[in-house]
């Protein structure tokens, strides 16, 4: 009862990077430009699928929804994290607010990856069966499988968040992070956690592994359909809306499989944090550079859409 009483009065810190308010505020100055620099590029790839109807396909309209899911995924972490870089970490945060932190970072970050597999699946589809693509993604499968990753999202971070905010926590309560990040919180829990984390890696493994091995047998079927392809540009082309998708799915899935795959005794706290640095802010601002910058259709449509501002 006491390490409950105990837990419910507490109130979280997150451990600054460092002790100098001077290098505290250049890492400030580098996170607020990297969040503003996502939040402009992915609301910028949203309003232009969005605004351009020759972008009005299922592929145009997952890349929108991605850019929207990193949006509000990494506004779930940049502000409290702002302001923590201003404060020398004494921003406080309750066990509700962390909580729910922890909550939309994971529902988000679990929607993210099942949604990579999703495009995975429109690219097999377009390359494979061309003339059936039509056909097979209509606006309704899309607006499912949309659905569906939402939905998997949730139900993968509502049961992790509870199982762990179950936890007591009575003494430590400086988290050796910049967000309420999984690994870092249980870390603080002063009871035994080995279900927890074994709970954790179990999970982790399985929302991780299934979506990547979607995506890995989607593209030897893709790559076994493009190497059929006669002509040169008609290859170019198909890797050109796939090799963007490849490069999006190695950082997002290699750097979440560091933190939430490797065991427990080797976890490094501060290798954590700067692991969490590039899924968390550097990710969000790369996937609409690769995007743009692979795509002949975006690079045209985004053109357009800057004459008219």
């Amino acid at each position: 009862m006491e390490g409950i009483n105990k837990t419910t009065k507490i109130q979280f810190f997150f451990r600054p990077f460092s002790p100098n308010p001077e290098v505290q505020m250049v890492i400030f100055v580098a996170f607020l430009m990297m969040y503003l620099t996502s939040l402009s590029g992915n609301a910028t790839i949203a309003v232009t699928v969005q605004g351009n109807h020759s972008l009005h396909t299922p592929m145009y309209f997952f890349l929108a929804n991605l850019a929207v899911l990193e949006i509000f995924y990494t506004s779930s972490i940049a502000p409290l994290a702002l302001a923590n870089l201003l404060s020398m970490g004494k921003t406080p945060v309750s066990i509700t607010g962390c909580g729910t932190q922890m909550f939309f970072f994971v529902f988000l970050g679990g929607a993210d990856c099942v949604l990579l597999a999703v495009m995975a699946y429109d690219r097999f589809i377009a390359i494979c069966y061309p003339l059936r693509y039509t056909l097979i993604m209509s606006w309704s499968l899309c607006m499912e499988l949309m659905v569906g990753s939402l939905v998997l999202g949730f139900l993968l971070s509502l049961p992790l968040t509870i199982l762990i905010f179950q936890l007591p926590f009575c003494r430590n309560n400086e988290i050796y992070h910049f967000y309420c990040d999984m690994p870092a919180v249980m870390h603080l829990a002063c009871a035994d956690t080995h279900v927890h984390e074994t709970a954790l890696y179990v999970i982790s493994f399985i929302v991780l592994s299934i979506p990547l091995s979607l995506i890995s047998i989607s593209y030897v079927f893709i790559v076994v359909a493009i190497l059929r392809i006669q002509s040169a540009e008609g290859r170019q082309r198909a890797f050109s809306t796939c090799s963007s998708h490849i490069l999006v799915v190695l950082l997002q899935y290699g750097c979440t499989s560091f933190i939430y795959l490797s065991p427990s005794s080797s976890y490094s706290p501060e290798m954590g944090r700067i692991v969490a640095v590039v899924y968390t802010f550097i990710t969000p601002i790369l996937n609409p550079l690769i995007y743009s910058m692979r795509n002949k259709e975006l690079k045209d449509a985004l053109r357009k859409t800057l004459r008219k501002c």
